[in-house]
């Protein structure tokens, strides 16, 4: 970059009030055989690349030693050539780049490539069929998206190259398109893309969904370009005039006429404020009120716009057009007096040893704050390094002075400096404005230089700017995965190596490149290194790693990660290879059996028992079926194929036994719900003989008694309980004449008395044997009949029992006399 002491004004033109100067960037940047007048050439924004490709509508001198097969050249600014792409798609319509660096390249058929890292890596889509059928036109890129125009004028749109969607805008007008250009999103109130077509004497303004005539009169144009911050509207007439009018097309501000019957190659806009005609070898520069700035160039030149100004590219140089900045023309335009050009004068005096510096100090010292500052901004502006260093070092001397003053932006433009002035030197070749690294950030800068394989910058400078180093060594490893030519293990022991210990490291991202490339087994050894196994999974199962990716995702210990996988095998597999996959690893069956159940997914489940062998889980899965069916026919079948699983096996005696009974428990409740007019599904074998007992059909209780074998016990249980519920007080009058009773006499006792009939109950109390002393006194007293309790204690010689029932019935009633009398004897006071 340039160093010299020159004035920093010798190359400003004045347009108007204002001034623009012209910035050699570059030298020597195109071999001289290279014709660029038969180039296409298109430069990506914020000093970024250049692609150029020849333009088969012109002749070009033949060259015995020169390939003639079609191809694009990306080149840095500076003339280094970054990559050659073979071309095969045929004739090229449209050569543009996204604002972050993509390149994009459409065919006369519709075919779109996205060159996404200038190393010849592409995505590819179409923009339909209308494109096959009636060919591209032309194309126009903006920031992130593109706008093609077709053969039969009907213009379709992209809004995102990431997730390309190509849509056709509202139909245009018929007729010839003299010139379109168009309005990026973020400066349309509709936030969708427009475009302004040239047809007849107007121009049409064409959307989404509408198309509609602004009413011009000075048309037709050759040319049309939006400024940088879409407000104003450049056109070109065939008769050499270019006219600048707001984007509304409501008011006209200016016309040049350029009196040039030749057409321009390029009209664009220089920042916002001047406009760019130029022809082959001259540069008209436009300012306000037509002033004008000329430059001529030996050889073709072509022009590239960018936020601040424009680039001109030739065989020789790359220059760099934009307005002096306010800052800058304060500091150094002739004549002034201005606090900084004071504060930077005094420097000049400093060096010198002049007494003449601390003078200037004093005169400005009220205004010292706003010329330092000043100093600095003007010094971010610079392409110069001497100007850049003299403007800082004039900032540095005003601060000394200060007792205090904030020094974070003198800081930051030191940072930013040191940043932009590496990327500017001409092997690097990113001759970045101030602005435009602004606009780009530094992140965005780190990926520009990892595009171009500068990792050693591109570390230095995040590291300086103290900013995440990981993209760039997954970037370094991945391009050395793809290109090494080394075998898996060196590579693979290489990269480790240099990865060690450093944070935020993603192996799969390297893996995956690996696979890409066709190196399965080295991408399988750099995921051994991956520490998330949500990484691994994925890839491994890509790279048809199956059991890997399962073993990888059982020692995560992530259950989300497991199912993922165990489902991604369940579709691919056959189902009997699946099981032999989780058989083999009791955590994944054990998941497979528990999401099964949880699903209820009953045909999985019989599956997985069947093939594991396991019968008795197998069985109870028809168990659970048979419950939930709603015939009584049907679960007698599930449970037949239940105990069919367990027929074979001796182990499981019980179980089939139980099974058989159920099937028969099951028939016989069929048979009673069609027969009685009651239901009986569902209940168990003593809460069917309970219910036929209560509902009275003895015959049918002991039939089905006899036929399960239910004990004399628990039958008597039954039949009591249900007698009670009935309230049958004759039929247990009946059995209370029994002498013996296989579960006693105390429960009809119980049972009958919480049913509430204590005469019945205590019926039962003699015929009760075995009972604790003064037991009986106790039952009596609870059916209310305390003479009986009275007669009982008086048997038993219990004389706390006796005197507590008299007391209880009262000394003065009959009961109470009768009580007294039984114990006058025994119990002699």
């Amino acid at each position: 970059m340039q160093a010299t002491k020159a004035n920093p004004t010798a190359d400003w033109e004045q347009l108007g009030v204002k001034f623009y100067r012209k910035t050699q960037l570059y030298t020597a940047i195109f071999d001289q055989d290279v014709d660029l007048d038969t180039y296409f050439v298109a430069g990506a924004p914020y000093g970024g690349a250049i692609a150029i490709c020849r333009d088969e509508t012109k002749l070009m001198a033949y060259r015995a030693a020169k390939t003639t097969k079609p191809s694009i050249d990306i080149y840095s600014c500076a003339g280094k050539l970054l990559k050659s792409i073979a071309w095969d798609k045929g004739s090229i319509k449209g050569l543009g780049w996204s604002e972050d660096e993509k390149l994009l390249v459409v065919s006369r058929d519709g075919t779109v490539r996205c060159y996404y890292d200038l190393q010849g890596d592409f995505t590819q889509f179409s923009l339909g069929r209308e494109a096959e059928d009636f060919g591209v036109h032309s194309c126009r890129f903006y920031d992130h998206g593109m706008v093609a125009l077709l053969g039969n004028n009907v213009l379709i749109s992209v809004s995102s190259y990431d997730e390309p969607r190509p849509k056709a805008l509202a139909t245009a007008p018929e007729g010839e398109v003299h010139a379109w250009t168009i309005v990026a999103p973020s400066f349309t109130l509709s936030r969708s893309v427009e475009v302004l077509l040239s047809i007849g004497r107007t121009i049409y303004v064409v959307d989404a969904t509408d198309c509609e005539d602004r009413f011009l009169d000075i048309g037709p144009f050759t040319y049309i370009s939006m400024s940088p911050n879409g407000k104003f509207t450049a056109l070109y007439t065939a008769d050499g005039k270019a006219h600048v009018i707001t984007a509304d097309f409501q008011n006209r501000l200016s016309e040049y006429n350029s009196r040039s019957q030749i057409k321009p190659q390029y009209l664009q806009w220089c920042g916002n404020d001047a406009v760019v005609v130029a022809w082959e070898d001259e540069v008209n520069v436009v300012g306000p009120k037509n002033a004008v700035a000329t430059y001529v160039y030996e050889g073709r030149v072509h022009v590239i716009a960018d936020h601040d100004g424009v680039r001109l590219i030739s065989n020789d140089v790359c220059d760099f057009i934009q307005k002096v900045p306010d800052v800058t023309d304060e500091v150094f335009r002739y004549g002034t007096e201005s606090p900084a050009s004071v504060l930077l004068d005094a420097v000049d005096q400093l060096d010198n040893q002049s007494p003449k510096a601390d003078d200037n100090i004093q005169l400005i010292r009220p205004n010292l704050v706003e010329a330092i500052d000043t100093c600095v901004a003007a010094a971010g502006q610079e392409f110069n390094v001497h100007w850049q260093k003299q403007l800082l070092k004039a900032a540095s001397f005003g601060k000394s002075v200060l007792d205090i003053y904030n020094s974070d932006d003198f800081v930051d433009m030191c940072e930013t400096l040191r940043v932009i002035n590496a990327v500017r030197y001409y092997e690097i070749g990113m001759p970045l404005s101030y602005e435009q690294y602004q606009r780009l950030t530094p992140e965005g800068l780190i990926q520009r230089l990892i595009n171009r394989h500068e990792y050693l910058l591109a570390l230095r400078i995040a590291g300086y700017l103290r900013l995440p180093t990981d993209r760039i060594y997954v970037h370094w490893a991945s391009a050395k995965v793809r290109v090494g030519a080394e075998d898996d293990d060196s590579i693979c022991r290489m990269v480790v190596q240099k990865l060690a210990g450093k944070p935020g490291i993603s192996f799969e991202a390297i893996a995956r490149a690996a696979y890409d490339e066709g190196r399965g087994r080295l991408a399988t050894e750099l995921l051994n290194h991956e520490p998330r196994a949500g990484r691994q999974v994925p890839l491994l199962l890509s790279m048809e790693e199956d059991e890997i990716a399962l073993d990888k995702a059982i020692e995560s210990g992530d259950s989300d990660l497991m199912l993922f996988v165990l489902l991604q095998l369940k579709k691919k597999l056959p189902l009997a290879s699946f099981f032999r996959v989780i058989n083999a690893r009791p955590a994944a069956t054990a998941f497979v059996e528990a999401s099964a159940a949880l699903e209820d997914d009953n045909a999985l489940l019989k599956d997985l028992y069947y093939q594991d062998d396991r019968r008795v889980d197998g069985a109870g899965v028809f168990i659970r079926e048979a419950i939930q069916q709603p015939d009584a026919r049907t679960t007698g079948d599930k449970l037949a194929l239940a105990a069919k699983l367990l027929s074979d096996s001796k182990e499981h005696n019980l179980e089939l036994t139980a099974l058989k009974e159920a099937a028969t428990l099951v028939r016989m409740q069929e048979a009673l719900d069609r027969d009685l007019t009651d239901t009986f599904t569902g209940l168990s074998v003593n809460e069917t003989l309970f219910k036929l007992i209560r509902l009275g059909y003895q015959n049918k209780a002991k039939k089905v008694q006899s036929e399960f074998k239910v004990p004399e016990m628990v039958a008597w249980w039954i039949r009591l309980r249900a007698l009670v519920a009935k309230r049958d007080w004759n039929e247990i009058e009946d059995i209370a004449k029994v002498k013996k009773s296989p579960i006693g006499w105390e429960p009809f006792y119980n049972q009958i008395l919480q049913a509430g009939n204590a005469r019945l109950a205590a019926v039962f109390i003699p015929k009760c044997t075995n009972l604790e002393p003064g037991a009986a006194i106790t039952m009596y007293e609870k059916c209310g009949l305390r003479i009986k309790a009275a007669e009982e204690a008086v048997r038993a010689k219990d004389a706390e029992s006796w005197a507590r029932l008299l007391e209880a019935a009262g000394r003065t009633t009959p009961e109470g006399r009768d009580i007294e009398r039984l114990g006058a004897q025994v119990f002699k006071r």
